[in-house]
């Protein structure tokens, strides 16, 4: 195990930089596609199928295809791995005329050895490349140019977003491939989500891009563009409030070492990579163990699987908003360069995401991932004993943990993930978001002027301006292996008895724990905040000296659920936020909650559709889906632009360890760091 070393200084700082490209074997089985193997996919394929002026094939995604876990563990728990990895492939989809098509390259034989057309509802995910086409179609369409005339706009001024339309009942005959273009005028403002053109309906077909619905109701209300800067270099004074200075210096370099993907810290080692969907993947976490002296397994795979974002306004220019953006979007291919100092601590090392674009060439997202040591004067533990005649003990261990980090902005939003892995065991996910309201523009600037019994559906947060309520559900998928693959749910409620009359003493009740094995998915589904419970995931087969089974909790965040009609369209196809808690045998098949083809699906590929077979799953390879909700009504501190709200859970040992695995961490030694001077009296 690497020892902990943490120095601060207000001088000089560190920032390290890796480039996926720069990676080396070993190959791992989890590694990312290269760049190289970018090339090379994009070569073999269009062999078969040579794009040219009556064949058109894009490719909307293209990753690692996902290896046999049997055979990952296997590879893995082989001494020095000296057993063969599983074979590496590409798993990609594209749209050939019309079609989607699913493909499975292999780099070995270098050869598609399968190719399928997809059948079933909903569309892969939007490339970058056909939603800035996109506009650049609509701004050259005489009616949208005609429209921008008679409302007196400057053309050049405006910008677009695009958004997914959802499903609302049609057939799959009904449902083709289009997006809804959102108009935006900047006018002497770059925060465009604040001045929206409000009654445009611009729909745009993506396999045929050309505009197959055109409307314009002439709304002429839109908010003004004053006060919108965010830009410090664009700010006026006064500022404030004011912060002082300081940078983190480690003069010996980070604590952790990153090899290839392998992350190792203190006592943790995992494999960290980048996916164009999910964003960050944690693989094969384990965590080591003194007593015993080896690494134990708890995380097989960790990462982001569905974001829904639904917006509470059924009216015409906004029925529609109800995204999900993983799905939808890529939250990997929407993830942003992280900032040296700001974003990331100095002493992080960034990692860059590659991906494939429409045409199979690599993109680069530099700095995409940024790994950290993250100090933030929180306590590990600490005790003080002062009842001890003669004697006052002070033990105090100064907590730091270890941060992988990306930000994903989809659209107005940005949002911050984190998971931070902490010496004492625990594996926290953590989600900020912050960005830009969407907002819609109204005749008012006071509550006031809000008709009798009119819902404006949000909250004025500037002349003219309404900040719209939505919902956020952030979807995680855990594949623990506690100490092995089989492993069981356990509900630990907390019941209220009564003291028996045998006690005798003035208390007339207590509490105590029921523990409940889940045998199926049916029993294992939670909707948090009903009943007071623990909620861990144990191995059956692995006991402590003490015969407790060994496991981890889930440590839940607020409990928000939606509040969506369930017949409600939208809800439909977001099923798996019906429950905060699912938990399913493993098949990599059930990867993404809200189905693979996430764009005006059907919600008949989802989660909930899934656990609905109610397979057994008590002493099984299991998955735990966890869903973060936030129920977001805006408010004027939201505007112009919003601070970070967070939210998060925590994966905590239960037993998994014999006694306090940071019992003998040795303080973090701050050698140069100015003293505390204590303020006078």
């Amino acid at each position: 195990m690497a020892p902990l070393y943490f120095t601060i200084l207000i001088f000089f700082s560190i920032v390290l930089v890796i480039s996926s490209s720069a990676f080396t074997p070993p190959r791992h089985p989890f590694d990312p596609l290269t760049e190289t193997e970018l090339k090379l996919v994009r070569t073999i394929i269009n062999k078969s199928y040579p794009v040219g002026p009556n064949h058109k094939f894009t490719f909307q995604h293209v990753g690692l295809n996902e290896p046999d876990k049997s055979l990952v563990l296997s590879w893995y728990s082989s001494r020095n791995h000296t057993i063969k990895p599983p074979p590496r492939q590409a798993f990609v989809i594209a749209r050939d005329n019309g079609k989607t098509r699913e493909i499975v390259v292999d780099f070995s034989s270098q050869a598609i050895v399968s190719d399928k057309i997809h059948v079933g509802n909903g569309y892969p995910t939007l490339s970058n490349d056909e939603q800035e086409a996109s506009s650049e179609v609509v701004v050259k369409f005489k009616p949208f140019l005609d429209s921008v005339a008679r409302r007196g706009l400057n053309v050049s001024e405006i910008v677009f977003t695009t958004s997914t339309i959802g499903w609302y009942g049609e057939t799959k005959a009904e449902t083709e491939r289009v997006i809804r273009l959102m108009p935006f005028y900047l006018d002497g403002t770059v925060n465009m989500y604040l001045k929206p053109i409000e009654g445009m309906t611009i729909i745009v077909n993506l396999d045929k891009m050309k505009v197959t619905e055109f409307k314009d109701r002439l709304t002429v209300t839109m908010p003004k563009a004053n006060e919108t800067e965010y830009r410090i270099s664009k700010l006026n004074p006064p500022f404030g409030p004011t912060l002082r200075n300081a940078v983190l210096l480690q003069p010996d370099g980070p604590g952790f070492k990153v090899d290839g993907h392998i992350v190792r810290w203190a006592n943790w080692e995992f494999h960290l990579s980048f996916d164009v969907r999910a964003g960050i993947v944690i693989s094969l976490a384990s965590i080591f163990d003194m007593d015993v002296n080896k690494y134990r397994q708890v995380l097989y795979k960790g990462h982001l699987s569905e974001m829904f974002i639904p917006y509470m306004d059924p009216s015409d220019d906004w029925y529609f908003i109800t995204y999900l953006d993983c799905g939808d979007f890529g939250c990997g291919q929407c993830a942003v360069s992280l900032e040296p100092y700001t974003d990331c601590p100095a002493g992080a090392v960034f990692i860059d995401g590659i991906f494939a674009g429409q045409d199979g060439t690599p993109a680069k997202i530099p700095n995409a991932i940024c790994i950290f040591e993250k100090y933030a004067g929180d306590i590990m533990w600490r005790h003080t004993e002062a009842e001890i005649p003669n004697l006052e003990i002070t033990e105090v261990r100064p907590d730091v943990s270890l941060v992988a980090r990306i930000v994903t902005t989809v659209g107005n939003y940005d949002y911050i993930v984190d998971y931070e892995f902490k010496p004492s065991g625990s594996i926290k996910m953590g989600v900020g978001l912050t960005g830009v309201l969407e907002i819609k523009p109204v005749e008012y600037i006071h509550n006031s002027e809000i008709k009798e019994g009119e819902d404006i559906h949000g909250t004025i947060v500037a002349d003219n301006t309404v900040g719209v309520n939505h919902d956020h559900f952030v979807t995680f998928r855990l594949d623990l292996d506690i100490d092995g693959s089989e492993n069981s749910f356990v509900r630990n409620e907390l019941v209220t008895k009564r003291a028996p009359e045998s006690v005798n003493t003035p208390r007339r009740s207590y509490w105590t724990s029921r523990p409940k094995t889940a045998k199926t998915e049916a029993e294992a589904r939670v909707k948090l905040g009903l009943k007071a419970e623990e909620l861990v995931v144990v191995n059956p087969n692995r006991k402590t000296k003490h015969g407790n089974e060994v496991g981890y909790r889930l440590l839940h965040g607020s409990a928000a659920g939606p509040l969506l009609a369930q017949d409600d369209y939208p809800q439909i196809r977001a099923a798996f936020t019906n429950y905060n808690v699912w938990i399913t045998p493993y098949n990599r098949s059930e990867v993404w909650a809200g189905g693979l083809y996430a764009d005006r699906s059907q919600g008949d590929d989802t989660l909930a559709v899934w656990s609905e077979r109610n397979r057994k799953i008590e002493n099984k390879d299991i998955v735990m889906w966890y869903t973060i909700g936030f129920h977001h009504v805006p408010s004027q501190e939201d505007y112009p632009t919003m601070p970070t709200l967070s939210g998060g859970f925590e994966l905590r040992p239960t037993n998994f360890f014999e006694r306090n695995p940071v019992l003998k961490t040795k303080p973090v030694k701050l050698t140069t760091a100015r003293k505390c001077i204590p303020k006078d009296d």
